[in-house]
C-alpha cells in the first residue's frame, strides 16, 4: 500500500476538499484524516506528566539499571 500526504479542508457539510488534485485518477482509496488537537500539549508538559506517573515507578528499581555508558559499541551513521 502506498501513502500520499496532502492537505485539505472539511466544509460545513462534512465534505473533504483537497488543496491540490492527486495525479492518480479513477481509483478507490482509503483515507485517514488527521485533525490537529484544539490545544497542543507542549513537550515539557508531557515530560512532567510522565515523570509523575506511577506507571513508570519500576524504572527506579536498581534491578532495572542493567546498562552502563560502557556497554555496547558506538554507532556512527
Amino acid at each position: 500500500m502506498k501513502a500520499i500526504e496532502t492537505t485539505g479542508k472539511i466544509d460545513k457539510e462534512g465534505v473533504l476538499h483537497l488543496d491540490a488534485p492527486l495525479e492518480m485518477k479513477d481509483r478507490t482509496v482509503k483515507v485517514i484524516v488527521l485533525i490537529p488537537e484544539e490545544v497542543e500539549i507542549e513537550e515539557q508538559e508531557w515530560l512532567d506528566a510522565i515523570s509523575q506517573n506511577s506507571a513508570f515507578d519500576f524504572l527506579q528499581d536498581e534491578k532495572e539499571d542493567i546498562y552502563s555508558p560502557n556497554d555496547g559499541k558506538p554507532f556512527h551513521d
